[in-house]
């Protein structure tokens, strides 16, 4: 590890939570440089839903590179844009009956985040967007000013503006009604809150700690969008792709919002790329006023279409996605009721679930003897307080059971310590 401490940024992060040589990985396994093998509940923070080095995928990208095909092709009409066009339409928009227009940003999340609130502030004429309590959505600057993190916006360096901050759903419980609140800011002269160009969501947060806006919640913010002439946006980076269940998390709420945004897993191979999907009458740009150097990443397109081929030209892949969704949650439920004193509860949805602590250093904890006997997982939330269950979707029953099993032992380990931490800490005071 010299190589990394000396020459790379303080600013890397995973590679202190994992700190091995990765060399190889297949799936759902990664292998370090010694030849320990890793299952992985990380997925590369859910850019790699269809698993490491996917063969199918695998053979498409070799195939096309070794026909020659343009690999970077800026904003230009070529075989393999159309080819994902075309499969894009077929298989996921009109199933669906949505009717979007597609812009390819540059290759990032963040970057279609950032095409996002620009088209919607030009499609409006008005200038400030909500976003919502733990969301995340990047950390370029117009995106850092739509996240809530403190950890994320204090590394701005400069004042982050024209956002407002609304309570997402349950913050202040399940019985307070946020939407009505959002609503009554809004029509209120002297809330100080100015109509906003957009709303921008995460049906599930990802970052922020897996909370999860329900179905009615969903759709009383589209109607209050609706009712005021606002834009919603559902950022669907993390949450997209099946990582829910369906490949777009908003599905079964039943709205259409006005604008999504895509990146992560949709090239299906760990490719950078991101889209920006639109309704129609929103196509406001003018040719090349936002683009990118990087806006066609010709191979991440080849890959994309095949893996949406692949997997979502029928339901078979979406069924058997809900029904590990369906083990996880099982699985979970019965780790917080078997550890009651250390106050657990089950977050998320699909396969993008996992266990909030009451003390945030147990989930660290619970990560840190995960690693060590064979399992990559992190924590998320505003206080790193939630061990998030981020595991490709292709993943095998056996290797997904035998990784929630190490969860388990972990987090057995982790509570008995703190138990035991707790005693010792005890006997001292009576002593003293």
């Amino acid at each position: 590890m010299r190589i990394f401490n000396r020459l790379e940024s303080e600013v890397r992060g995973y590679i202190r939570s994992f700190p091995t040589i990765f060399s190889k990985a297949q799936n759902a396994v990664l292998t370090d440089e010694s030849g320990q093998e890793y299952i992985d509940f990380l997925a590369g923070a859910g850019t790699l839903n269809y698993g490491h080095n996917n063969p199918v995928l695998k053979e498409a990208a070799i195939e096309y590179l070794m026909e020659d095909g343009i690999v970077h092709g800026l904003d230009m009409a070529t075989s393999a844009k159309k080819h994902f066009l075309q499969t894009f339409e077929e298989h996921i928009l009109k199933p669906r009956k949505l009717q979007y227009k597609v812009q390819f940003t540059g290759p990032t999340g963040t970057n279609a985040v950032e095409a996002a609130i620009k088209l919607a502030r030009n499609a409006t004429g008005r200038q400030s967007v909500i976003s919502f309590t733990n969301g995340f959505h990047g950390v370029s600057l117009g995106s850092l000013a739509l996240t809530g993190n403190r950890k994320f916006r204090d590394a701005a360096g400069t004042a982050l503006n024209d956002v407002h901050r609304a309570p997402f759903a349950g913050y202040f419980g399940q019985n307070i009604d946020t939407i009505a609140m959002l609503d009554k800011l809004i029509v209120d002269p002297s809330s100080g809150v100015d109509l906003p160009a957009a709303v921008i969501v995460e049906c599930v947060q990802g970052e922020g700690g897996l909370n999860v806006a329900g179905f009615n919640w969903l759709k009383k913010l589209e109607q209050l969008c609706q009712r005021h002439e606002i834009l919603l946006i559902v950022d669907d980076i993390q949450a997209g792709c099946g990582r829910t269940g369906t490949f777009f998390s908003f599905e079964p709420a039943g709205i259409k919002p006005d604008i999504v945004t895509l990146s992560k897993s949709l090239s299906g191979y760990g490719l950078p790329m991101a889209i920006l999907l639109m309704k129609p009458e929103l196509d406001i740009w003018k040719p090349g006023q936002h683009n990118g150097t990087f806006r066609g990443n010709n191979l991440a397109f080849v890959t994309s279409a095949k893996a949406i081929e692949t997997y979502w030209s029928d339901n078979k892949f979406q069924g058997a996605v809900q029904k590990k969704g369906q083990v996880i949650e099982a699985f979970l439920e019965k780790l917080v009721t078997s550890y009651p004193d250390a106050q657990l509860t089950r977050r998320g949805r699909g396969m993008m679930q996992g266990i909030a602590c009451a003390d945030p250093a147990l989930a660290d904890r619970i990560t840190s003897i995960a690693f060590q006997n064979g399992l990559i997982i992190e924590t998320s939330g505003g206080q790193d307080e939630v061990v998030k269950l981020l595991m490709p979707l292709t993943i095998e029953s056996e290797k997904m059971l035998a990784g929630l099993d190490i969860l388990e032992q972990a987090v057995a380990e982790a509570v008995n310590e703190k138990t035991g931490n707790e005693v010792e800490a005890t006997n001292n005071e009576v002593t003293a």
